[in-house]
């Protein structure tokens, strides 16, 4: 069984869905920066400060600060499904030290690929919930703005950067940043392509039914 995943994918992917779906089934935990950095700043921590400093700005958290929450998360810990971490390549070269060092390693990443122009559809039908972080699409789970979260009950709405600027932007950040993560992880023989326009659970499936194979692979060696 593979115990330590990573999910990347450009925005609008089904990353967090993927995730929490995988961390359901085989007892992963899930994690994602921005979900710590929701944790740390509604805890008033120190870091959950300096990560709001950055955040209202419009900025990415810088690498240092990134990876300091994710050591705090997963020390202790030798199981995890991560969403969208590692976003760059310096984090992804500190991430792969630092689990050396703690004599763990990654045991396959996916990306989750999808045109651009349907992650434009999916963003233009996304809602979030500003309360839990979680995201659901308007088509996908028959919901609208202002329907209650099934997670907590706060309103539903829409970002403020779900704009087709911001779209644009993200997804040059994506191109820019998080690419050389997954080419990275190929060099290394980690990385496994999963196409991810199919609806979440034929997505799943394939997840799950690669997940399987390779774990039957591991004990006919």
């Amino acid at each position: 069984m593979k115990n330590r995943l990573v999910l990347l994918g450009p925005p609008a992917s089904g990353k967090g869905t993927q995730a929490a779906l995988l961390a359901a089934t085989f007892g992963l935990p899930a994690a994602s920066t921005g979900a710590m950095l929701r944790d740390e700043k509604s805890r008033g921590t120190v870091l959950g400060a300096e990560a709001a400093r950055w955040t209202a700005k419009g900025g990415l958290v810088p690498d240092e600060l990134a990876l300091t929450i994710v050591w705090q998360w997963i020390d202790g810990r030798t199981r995890f499904v991560f969403d969208g971490f590692p976003r760059t390549l310096g984090q992804a070269q500190a991430f792969d030290v630092g689990l050396k060092e703690r004599g763990l390693e990654l045991d396959v990443v996916y990306l989750l690929e999808l045109s651009n122009d349907t992650v434009r559809e999916r963003m233009c039908t996304r809602l979030t919930c500003p309360g839990c972080g979680a995201v659901f699409n308007e088509t996908f789970h028959a919901m609208s703005e202002g329907t209650p979260c099934p997670a907590c009950g706060e309103a539903l709405g829409r970002r403020q950067d779900d704009t087709r600027e911001a779209l644009d932007r993200r997804l040059s950040e994506y191109r820019a940043e998080t690419l050389p993560v997954a080419d990275h992880y190929e060099a290394l023989g980690l990385l496994r392509k999963i196409d991810a326009s199919p609806s979440r659970d034929a997505l799943f499936h394939s997840l799950y039914e690669d997940l399987s194979e390779t774990a039957r692979e591991e004990v006919g060696s």
